[in-house]
């Protein structure tokens, strides 16, 4: 295997890149990708047969004839302090890690959600990594990709038709229009659509609702894809979707209106993982994009699962901070599937502290080791909170050139003191090179036989004791409060007997609290739950806090006023 990665290194080498700072878009087209079956045969020994290629450098894995059993690899979880504008670099992390692994002897992959279209034409404008580390073909990686994300899409939409045209025609389940909880979605951020009215025209056109969308990545769909282990499992999960109530207030499911069937077919395809590369030619599995505080955002169980069974180490990461993205990961991801972190990486930058301590984005590039030692506290409870699970993380320092000394210092010093090793990183400049300290540590870890996971609550604890021990002993909240409508809907799903599952807390992603600009880390807050939503196909029930959306509008200034094609077609913009 050694010689192996050698080749690639030197391979990639040869490879005239862009200079650091160079758009990633130009960075990810200087280098010539691998025919997606040699990497498929050279790093996972997957053969021809076992591939569906989507043109030449992706491909689908087809699960039923790829072998898995033989191998157990471990697993590594990058997760990230609070994020900020300044951004932390969760990905570029867990790429570059990938092929540090791989250039010093470990055979690794990587496993990471599908971007969605409404960030990237939003605010990110990309999400394959950055710099010298990022999944390539990036341009089909941010758009489109292999469908998945329109197969969701569809699928949830003919649900949402199918329960219109059952009201419409006699209405047998005797739905209550007054009470479908079953919105339609579309992966773009419009917050126009967040409330809508359908049905509109006439007796011809339907009964007139209330409704509304949400972006795909919030669909109870897209969770239950990342969740299931089959299309068996797949379809169990479609047909327990709750959609509504009937006029006596009973449940209606998926499986009563018959739609499960349709909705497996549609997605007989998205439910098969999706292999591309990085820059250094390692297999990467992109799979899934539930949403980080709606959903668990964790890539799914599937594509997981199967890395772990190719390849000895496999890096995946969980959306927003650690707060959000890990917490889910462990007691929802790990908890169903069983799937458990051996070591954590927690990514931090200097630039991302200092914000925590209070300054402006313009304000980042001059030195200040008075804000970075106020916005420290931010770091040290992601630290704690992951050492409350069991995994005692690995910081990794993703270094930007403006980084001194003198601050680097002060995170090393903090994170010591809490008993947390600390690597500085250079893989968005340097590739697998830059990120080397940071690989050797990883495997300094698994080979001491990792970590025992540690949960927060116990299935048999009532919803609203998971929720306050989350936000008690994660976000340092005081107390949870649940308004009129949110304790109702406790009670109702305590009723049905759904109390047994796991909790998902949407807030704000930057905050411990549920107020964005309550920086750092604040204590003796209330989290304030509005909504309670059940997702009982995914297994797990949302508690809506503070003023989160299921439908992201977009910002002043979009990404996608910056997108276009040159004149040789060629795209740009996209970063």
């Amino acid at each position: 295997m050694n010689n192996q990665n050698n080749t690639v290194l030197a391979e990639s080498s040869m490879t005239v890149l862009p200079p650091p700072g160079a758009p990633d878009i130009d960075i990810a087209r200087a280098v010539k990708p691998w025919p997606i079956f040699e990497v498929a045969q050279r790093k996972l020994g997957v053969a021809h047969h076992a591939l569906i290629p989507y043109g030449h450098y992706k491909a689908k894995l087809d699960l039923g004839q790829i072998d898995t059993t033989t191998k157990q690899g471990k697993l590594v979880l990058v997760t990230a302090i609070t994020p900020t504008p300044a951004g932390e670099g969760k990905t570029t992390t867990s790429i570059g890690l990938t092929d540090a692994l791989n250039s010093i002897g470990v055979n690794t992959s990587v496993c990471l959600r599908e971007p969605s279209l409404g960030p990237c034409f939003g605010v990110k404008g990309g999400a394959a990594g950055g710099g010298r580390s990022q999944a390539i073909p990036m341009e089909d990686l941010n758009l489109h990709f292999n469908g998945d994300f329109h197969a969701i899409t569809s699928a949830h939409n003919l649900l949402a038709a199918l329960i219109d045209n059952h009201i419409h025609w006699d209405n047998e389940l005797d739905l209550d229009p007054r009470r479908i909880t079953w919105r339609r979605v579309m992966d773009m951020n419009d917050r126009a659509l967040r409330h809508t009215l359908v049905g509109l025209g006439g007796p011809a056109h339907g009964q007139p609702r209330e409704s509304g969308f949400d972006i795909t990545v919030a669909s109870e769909i897209m969770a239950i894809l990342c969740l299931a282990e089959d299309r068996k499992d797949l379809q169990r999960r479609l047909g327990n979707i709750i959609i509504g109530r009937d006029t006596s207030g009973r449940p209606v499911t998926a499986r009563e209106l018959g739609a499960d069937g349709a909705m497996t077919v549609l997605l007989k395809d998205a439910i098969q993982p999706n292999l591309i590369q990085t820059l250094e030619h390692n297999p990467a599995l992109i799979h899934g994009g539930p949403f980080a505080n709606i959903a668990h955002g964790c890539n799914s169980v599937m594509a997981t699962r199967t890395a772990m069974g190719l390849s000895d180490v496999v890096v995946t990461e969980a959306g927003f901070g650690a707060d959000l993205g890990a917490e889910k990961f462990i007691h929802i991801k790990s908890r169903i599937s069983g799937l458990e972190p051996d070591v954590a990486v927690l990514v931090c930058t200097v630039r991302a502290l200092k914000m925590q301590g209070g300054l402006l984005k313009m304000q980042l590039d001059e030195p200040n080791v008075e804000a970075l030692s106020n916005g420290m506290v931010n770091l040290e409870r992601h630290i704690q909170n992951m050492q409350k699970f069991g995994l005692n993380p690995i910081v990794a320092i993703n270094r930007f050139p403006t980084d001194t000394t003198q601050e680097l210092t002060a995170i090393k010093e903090a994170c010591l003191k809490l008993g947390a090793r600390v690597e500085e990183a250079t893989h968005w400049a340097e590739g697998g090179e830059g990120a080397k300290a940071v690989a050797e540590a990883v495997k300094s870890a698994l080979e001491n036989d990792g970590a025992q996971v540690k949960y927060l609550y116990e299935n048999e604890q009532a919803i609203d004791e998971k929720i306050r021990a989350v936000a008690t002993e994660l976000y340092g909240a005081a107390d949870v409060q649940f308004n009129i409508a949110a304790q109702k809907q406790l009670d109702e799903i305590h009723d049905l007997g759904f109390g047994h599952l796991p909790i998902c807390i949407a807030k704000t992603p930057y905050s411990f609290s549920s107020e964005a600009s309550e920086l750092g880390a604040p204590e003796g807050h209330i989290l304030s739950v509005r909504e309670l939503r059940l997702m009982a196909g995914a297994g797990f029930v949302v508690a809506i806090c503070g003023d989160v959306m299921t439908m992201p509008g977009l910002p002043k200034h979009p990404a996608a006023l910056n997108i276009s094609l040159d004149d040789d077609g060629e795209i740009v913009g996209l970063f």
